[in-house]
């Protein structure tokens, strides 16, 4: 865990707010090296996924010309969300380190909790229904997937 690199990303945090962001922002480290930074760009970008762990990750990936994270250590100067977190999953980093907590952005404003409530409620009843249509192809998909030869597995 190197310090530095958590105090850059709260204040990489810091100075996206008072440029009219959200109060997040993360770096991709590997070997000691900063390979990213991401700061969250939502309004900015009128992007929903365009969080400060998610702007890094790509970037960092883009620079590895890797879409997983191995050897790589994420420092973000607050606990990942729910979708970050499944992002990072998929990146596979070594690591993650984090400064403030889910509670302290809830009270200030950043509320995660009910995706995760969300979560256990059955597709059908959730706040935004999803529901699953029946289509004979539906599998076809996968079917290709299994077959292809030289598929890149993730």
């Amino acid at each position: 865990m190197n310090h530095t690199f958590l105090k850059q990303a709260i204040d990489l945090a810091v100075e996206n707010v008072r440029r009219n962001g959200g109060p997040f922002a993360a770096l991709v480290v590997k070997d000691g090296i900063v390979i990213s930074t991401g700061t969250n760009q939502v309004t900015r970008s009128n992007d929903p996924t365009a969080h400060a762990e998610i702007v890094a990750i790509r970037e960092a990936c883009r620079v590895l010309g890797d879409f997983q994270l191995a050897g790589c250590d994420i420092y973000t100067s607050c606990e990942p969300c729910p979708m970050c977190l499944g992002a990072i999953y998929w990146a596979r980093p070594a690591q993650v380190f984090y400064a403030a907590t889910h509670e302290d952005a809830a009270a200030a404003g950043f509320d995660d909790g009910f995706i995760y409530k969300e979560l256990s409620v059955p597709p059908g009843e959730r706040a935004i229904p999803m529901v699953r249509v029946a289509d004979p192809h539906a599998a076809r998909p996968f079917e290709e997937w299994a077959g292809r030869v030289g598929k890149v597995e993730y």
